[in-house]
């Protein structure tokens, strides 16, 4: 089957930055990108309007790079606590999730997507780890958790 030329509206993670064209199987054009206003068909006036808007896509990504810095810079100075139940040996009764982190940054002012924090490999026993947070596509901020007995 034939891929679909697109325009990328906005940047899509693992397959290009707004502004680009792509080819992407009809599928996944059909359900997934076009629905949710991601990417446009190929067209001559679709690229126009995409020329007349690269300075605006410009100046927002700079705008979100920015700011995810910025986020970088403060999750760097913090170091969460996470009380869980656990057996004598420090086993936990289950694990620690990426919503559950997000919910302690959240609870200290620091909105990040659960999505956006990678616990690898699973915390399953108390102690000290360290967790990335992806906040933008060139920023990967590091956090300090500490799963303590509660």
């Amino acid at each position: 089957m034939a891929n679909v030329s697109l325009i990328l509206l906005d940047d899509v993670e693992k397959l290009g930055l707004a502004g680009e064209e792509v080819h992407v199987a009809p599928g996944y054009a059909r359900n997934y990108l076009i629905p949710k206003g991601l990417a446009a068909k190929a067209t001559p006036g679709t690229l126009r309007l995409i020329e007349s808007r690269k300075a605006l896509i410009a100046a927002r990504r700079e705008k979100e790079l920015a700011e995810a810095k910025a986020l970088a810079e403060k999750l760097a100075g913090i170091e969460i606590s996470i009380p869980m139940q656990a057996t004598d040996d420090d086993q936990l009764f289950g694990s620690v999730t990426a919503r559950m982190i997000a919910e302690q940054l959240a609870a200290q002012g620091c909105a990040v997507e659960h999505s956006r924090i990678k616990v690898e490999p699973p915390i399953r026993t108390l102690g000290s780890f360290e967790v990335e947070a992806k906040l933008h596509a060139d920023v990967v901020a590091k956090l300090k958790v500490w799963v303590v007995r509660g």
